[in-house]
């Protein structure tokens, strides 16, 4: 018995042998003594070599305080002006801190700012004297106002540069019609800045905490250009921990920042991300063996974690998945009638139910997940979405309404662009064969990776891609204005004057009741012009190690969040 316990506990991975031999000592000092001297030298020649013979680290490591983790990709880039995905705003969660940020409990507080004040004309913040970069140097207002003058300007084509547009003149400069330096920002000094808004913007501070809104020092940017943050060694950072490592598409890790103004409250010292696959099995299979700490499941994986008496732990991400249709010219997408028979076809319940099968997977029939809130309640319950229900026949006769007004014999295939997960391929194939069988519409079926769809979406290059919304902040705005003209995001180039106008409407009012009924409009609007098809809001069940504390699942701000973590021994 003693001795299947000390096994177990050489997988806690590499440190220092004494520091190992310890604390084994400390768990089980029965077992070891009754080792003679001798046994106990071999104990710790064992130890010191253990993590040569392994070949890789133990999820958790209680003395050294390193967890492992796998990625499900790697992330396209790490330049907070224009990264866009959440593999890469998980990871800048942890290498990068706004104005403020998420605490250990959700709630917004004081991140590079120890103090602020917000007015409908605009917001002031005062910055901690001991925050820093990686490098030493403080963090001053400079590098705030210098970091969204870059996101905005052209020439650096954030397609997050919508974000910034409450404040004064954004707008005009992210169109070329004015230069960056008349943006409503400016550092009165190192460590106060002043920001004057283009129009009331209640989550302003919410906005703060997002990762184009986090510092970049100038001096880091023009040494590297278009480089910066290509590489570990091409990039400043001034969060909780640095990217010590990264061989791409391979291995990423992490180490505690030194310079970080809260590194006391920091308790985790190394995250090491040697894994990287899109696969739910592989990961499963990675944290059975003890690879790694964290691994989320999918329908054919809960049955083996529950028979192996795996804790199931659920999170709702609060994103919405959807099919978004493309209105460029010559795509059939962009048809009224067209769409309107692809949404009397496919039924999100169907869907949740039989095809993907998890529990906490919701089916979808809004813009907005059940998470947003509204004025007093969530808002779906003080404005309920309206439902459409399958209706082969009535999908068929919008179907053959739409081939007359497009003048067609027969309608082209159609590209379906998607993920290379498991579970991408098994959501198309059911969209392939639901839209062969009912409509006698061709599917094929285009699977990329993360990188590759993220560009092929940008490009157009799709009629219909199987997308998903994560909210970027804590406010309604963050899916109200996806499909807004102006925002680079809207990946359909969809355009309706009707949407734009509450949109902007919304987005001018300080008034709760007049936003919120802003809102309810352009839930009827998504519903009736069909832009997107919503599907399924996405809730995760994962196995997490029973060692590892304090892991913040985040709807906001990068998940999962390991800053407040701990290794409990």
């Amino acid at each position: 018995m003693d001795k299947i316990r000390i096994v177990a506990v050489f997988q806690v991975g590499p440190a220092k042998a004494e520091e190992k031999a310890g604390y084994i000592v400390a768990v089980f000092p029965g077992a070891i003594a009754r080792l003679s001297a001798t046994l106990r030298q071999l104990l710790l020649l064992v130890l010191c070599l253990l993590p040569a013979l392994s070949g890789h680290a133990a999820a958790v490591d209680p003395v050294d305080q390193r967890i492992t983790l796998a990625l499900a990709t790697e992330p396209p880039t790490l330049n907070s002006s224009i990264a866009t995905d959440s593999i890469g705003s998980f990871v800048l969660s942890h290498l990068m801190e706004g104005l403020l940020r998420y605490g250990p409990g959700g709630e917004l507080e004081g991140g590079v700012a120890e103090r602020w004040q917000l007015e409908e004309s605009g917001a002031r913040f005062w910055l901690r004297s001991d925050a820093r970069w990686s490098d030493g140097k403080p963090v001053t207002a400079h590098d705030f106002v210098f970091a969204w003058r870059h996101a905005l300007k052209p020439a650096t084509a954030s397609q997050y540069a919508f974000i910034f547009f409450p404040i004064k003149n954004a707008e005009a400069i992210q169109a070329g019609q004015l230069p960056a330096n008349t943006l409503g920002v400016r550092a009165v000094s190192e460590r106060e800045l002043v920001v004057e808004f283009a129009r009331p913007c209640p989550y302003f501070l919410s906005l703060t905490a997002f990762m184009t809104f986090m510092p970049l020092r100038e001096d880091a940017v023009e040494k590297w250009g278009r480089a910066y943050a290509a590489d570990a060694d091409k990039m400043l950072v001034n969060g909780a921990f640095t990217l010590n490592k990264w061989v791409h598409g391979a291995h990423l890790r992490l180490r505690k920042n030194r310079h970080y103004w809260d590194r006391d409250s920091v308790k985790i010292r190394e995250i090491d991300l040697p894994y990287i696959t899109s696969d739910p099995s592989a990961q499963f299979n990675l944290f059975r063996d003890g690879q790694i700490a964290l691994a989320n499941l999918d329908t054919g994986l809960l049955d083996e974690a529950v028979k192996r008496g795996h804790p199931i732990h659920h999170f709702h991400t609060g994103a919405l998945y959807f099919l978004e249709f493309n209105f460029r010219e010559g795509r059939v997408t962009g048809n009224y009638y067209f769409r309107k028979a692809l949404q009397y076809i496919i039924d999100p319940a169907t869907l949740v139910n039989k095809i993907i099968g998890l529990p906490g997977v919701l089916p979808a029939y809004s813009l907005f997940p059940m998470t947003v809130r509204g004025v007093a309640a969530p808002f779906r319950e003080e404005y309920p979405e309206m439902r459409v229900k399958a209706d082969i026949a009535l999908a068929r006769r919008y179907l053959a309404r739409a081939k007359k007004e497009l003048g067609l014999e027969a309608f082209p295939p159609l590209m379906l662009l998607v993920g290379d997960s498991p579970r991408a391929l098994q959501e198309a194939e059911y969209y392939q064969y639901v839209l062969q069988q009912g409509l006698g519409l061709e599917v094929r079926i285009d699977q990329q990776v993360f990188k590759q769809r993220l560009e092929k979406m940008r490009r157009g290059d799709f009629d219909i891609v199987a997308a998903a919304w994560g909210p970027d902040y804590d406010d309604i705005m963050t899916f109200a204005d996806l499909f807004a003209s102006w925002n680079d995001n809207n990946r359909g180039r969809y355009h309706n004057p009707a949407y734009d106008y509450w949109v902007s409407l919304a987005q001018q009012s300080s008034d709760p009741v007049e936003r919120f009924e802003a809102m309810a409009r352009l839930q009827n609007i998504v519903t009736e012009d069909v832009p997107i098809l919503p599907t399924y809001e996405n809730g995760a069940l994962y196995v997490q190690h029973p060692m590892l504390k304090g892991v913040r699942r985040n709807v906001f701000g990068g998940d999962p969040s390991f800053r407040f973590a701990w290794i409990e021994r």
